[in-house]
C-alpha cells in the first residue's frame, strides 16, 4: 500500500453527506413533462398492415411459378404482420384524461384532502386500454391515510380505488434514515 493509497483511505466522513452531479452534468430543466397519448400506436400498426398486404399480394403473385424466395413463409409472414397490425391499430387508444385530471380524480374518490401523490400510466385489457394509476397520501404531516386509485385515462371514470389508514410509521422510518455512526471502539 503506497502513501497515496493511506490517504485515500484516511478521508474523514463528514456527518452530511451530499450527493450531486457535477455542474457540466446536471439537466436543466425542460418543462412540465407530457405523457405521450397513446394514439401514436396506429402509426406502426398501419406500416405493418402495408407490409402485411405486400407480402400476401406478393404470394398470391409468384407461389405458382416455382420461385424459390417465395413459399408459404411469406405468407406466415404477411398473415403474422396483419394480426400485429390490426391489434396496434385496436390498442391505440385517444387519451382525453391527464395526470393532472386523473390526479383530479383520485381526490374525489379518496374523500381526504391529498397531500403527496403520484400518477403513473399503465394499460389493461387485451387491448391495452391506457389507465392511470394514482397512489395518494392525505395531507397531515405524517399522513394518517393513503388511497390507491385507477382512473381510466379514456372516459375519466373511477374503476377502482381503496382508502387505508397509513400503516407506515415515521418514527420507524426515521431510524431507518438516519445512517448508522462508526463506532469508536475500533
Amino acid at each position: 500500500m503506497s502513501a497515496d493509497d493511506t490517504k485515500r483511505t484516511n478521508v474523514p466522513v463528514s456527518d452530511e453527506i451530499r450527493d450531486e452531479l457535477p455542474t457540466d452534468l446536471q439537466p436543466e430543466f425542460a418543462g412540465v413533462y407530457e405523457f405521450p397519448d397513446n394514439s401514436h400506436r396506429r402509426i406502426p400498426g398501419y406500416i405493418y398492415l402495408g407490409v402485411a398486404a405486400i407480402c400476401i399480394a406478393f404470394w398470391i403473385a409468384k407461389h405458382d411459378s416455382g420461385a424459390v424466395l417465395v413459399n408459404k413463409g411469406i405468407l406466415a409472414a404477411g398473415i403474422a404482420l396483419a394480426l400485429v397490425g390490426a391489434f396496434s391499430i385496436s390498442s391505440g387508444w385517444r387519451m382525453h384524461v391527464d395526470e393532472k385530471q386523473a390526479l383530479l380524480r383520485a381526490s374525489e374518490a379518496v374523500g381526504f384532502a391529498v397531500g403527496h401523490a403520484s400518477a403513473q400510466q399503465v394499460w389493461r385489457g387485451l387491448r391495452s386500454r391506457p389507465t392511470w394509476r394514482v397512489l395518494c397520501y392525505s395531507s397531515e404531516e405524517p399522513p394518517k391515510q393513503r388511497g390507491f386509485v385507477l382512473v381510466d385515462a379514456i372516459d375519466g371514470r373511477v374503476i377502482e380505488h381503496l382508502v387505508e389508514d397509513n400503516p407506515e410509521d415515521p418514527e420507524e422510518w426515521a431510524e431507518l434514515a438516519t445512517p448508522p455512526r462508526p463506532d469508536d471502539s475500533d
